[in-house]
């Protein structure tokens, strides 16, 4: 079972899921934009959670041999705390319980690198930090209590073809092959550990493949390429893959407060079950732009 099919890594996942020869059960919602499923959308069933009870998926083909979530609400939308408590929380929470009851014994959750800097003091995106923290404590608790496994995937900056236009990587793409503009950004002395999708989807792929071998409970395994590159860098990058002539205007915007100025994911636990980062930064954004017809 997968959530998040709709989205960017969640579709990813769909299609390496059916090319893998798996039965891809989804949950999404009646209006969800299914666009990015359209090659693999006569293999996989799909139920929508705002016309069907969770417990009918469950019922019919359990048990499931894992469930997959990668559905997630970031507070971009102007979301009420109340709607971040119920996507990123209760809704994953009753999935988990669900699980546990009809016999599913490994539950892979999506979390985040960012929530490591979560402050009060700190207002970016503190909902969706906070409640993806939330519903990692209540994985660690149940698991441990009915004995199943529960595996919360830490994912870094994640990049790549059809993601959604107002995230970094993307922005800054469509930015430079602008003619003429400036871009206002930070210093970009910041470090992120950006991974390619292939990449992301391959971890999740081993995590199913060596299932059997992961301790009961909760255990966390990091997902990154396992090098950290600075913005600047990276827009850097950006700009001359495109030969852009927009004009790069580091430092006109502050840092935000409490900024993780270094992540970069310790990929020791992945590496164990046989997995590595294969995509390689200035590969990675050179096949995305060819990708989406923008090289």
């Amino acid at each position: 079972m997968l959530t998040g099919a709709t989205g960017s890594l969640g579709s990813h996942l769909a299609r390496a899921l059916v090319r893998n020869h798996h039965h891809v059960v989804i949950l999404k919602r009646s209006f969800s934009d299914c666009s990015r499923l359209a090659e693999v959308a006569g293999d996989i069933t799909s139920y929508d959670l705002d016309t069907t009870d969770l417990c009918v998926p469950f019922e019919r083909h359990q048990p499931f041999d894992a469930i997959i979530h990668t559905a997630t609400a970031y507070g971009r939308r102007d979301e009420s705390d109340a709607a971040l408590l119920e996507a990123n929380v209760t809704f994953p929470l009753r999935l988990l319980q669900a699980s546990i009851k009809h016999g599913t014994s490994l539950f892979l959750n999506t979390d985040t690198f960012s929530r490591t800097a979560l402050s009060w003091q700190a207002t970016y995106m503190l909902g969706y930090h906070l409640t993806k923290k939330q519903f990692a404590e209540w994985g660690e608790y149940l698991s441990a209590i009915h004995q199943t496994r529960f595996v919360n995937i830490r994912l870094e900056h994640v990049y790549g073809p059809f993601d959604q236009p107002t995230k970094f990587i993307p922005f800054v793409i469509r930015q430079c092959m602008r003619r003429n503009v400036e871009i206002a950004l930070t210093a970009g002395e910041q470090k992120r550990d950006f991974v390619y999708v292939d990449d992301v989807v391959e971890a999740y792929l081993a995590l199913l493949i060596e299932s059997k071998v992961l301790p009961k409970g909760f255990s966390e395994y990091q997902v990154g390429s396992g090098h950290a590159t600075s913005i600047r860098e990276l827009v850097q990058k950006i700009h001359s893959l495109t030969k852009s002539s927009a004009q790069l205007k580091f430092g006109a915007i502050p840092y935000r407060d409490q900024e993780i100025m270094c992540s970069r994911a310790d990929t020791t636990a992945l590496k164990t079950l046989g997995w590595k980062s294969k995509v390689e930064l200035d590969a990675g954004l050179a096949k995305m732009m060819k990708i989406e017809g923008l090289a």
